[in-house]
């Protein structure tokens, strides 16, 4: 489901991972972003190209760029343990999302904002949650960026491309993760 993310590194970091000529506006700087436990949005596979409430915001495909986030299994004794995934190879996790933003030509509306589309869990995944977002490799992530990139081809991308479980490792993070008012490099510490 993504119940909670975490992007920490420099909004640059992400973007010379997809290698996409102007595919930023920078109003955040080159400093590190250091969200260590943001609450998204979520949006289920199923229903975002063909759903009403998703069908006007469709065509502004984007992606959510973050280093991890985090899903919660409930233990036998009715606890919840928090885990954290991420890229085994520690990369950049691109989440396909879409959402609608105020441009140079338009103004902010009270419905701007954005989604992560989610898919079932597959592999190992399940077994810490049933649902993941789907995540692109980075040139899959310009495919879904680009806009000449069919809204059918868009649909077969997140259905079938997104990445496999074995791109992803993931281990126990403490409990301070629940409240999404904690922050700090050490909620994506490995506890035993």
């Amino acid at each position: 489901m993504c119940g909670r993310l975490s992007q920490y590194r420099g909004i640059h970091d992400f973007v010379a991972v997809l290698s996409i000529p102007d595919a930023l506006i920078n109003h955040v700087g080159d400093a590190a972003l250091e969200r260590y436990n943001a609450a998204p949005i979520n949006a289920r596979v199923e229903k975002v190209a063909h759903g009403p409430f998703f069908r006007a915001i469709w065509r502004h495909r984007l992606i959510v760029p973050i280093d991890n986030w985090f899903e919660w299994v409930d233990g036998p004794d009715k606890t919840r343990q928090p885990w954290l995934i991420r890229r085994a190879d520690h990369g950049p996790v691109f989440c396909a999302a879409i959402g609608q933003f105020p441009t140079p030509d338009s103004d902010a509306q009270d419905d701007d904002g954005f989604v992560i589309i989610t898919a079932d869990s597959i592999g190992g995944l399940l077994d810490i949650h049933d649902r993941r977002p789907v995540v692109f490799r980075a040139d899959m992530a310009a495919e879904w960026l680009d806009p000449a990139t069919p809204a059918e081809r868009a649909e077969q991308m997140l259905l079938f491309e997104g990445e496999a479980s074995e791109a992803f490792a993931w281990h126990k993070v403490g409990t301070a993760v629940g409240n999404s008012r904690n922050q700090g490099a050490g909620l994506i510490d490995e506890v035993a």
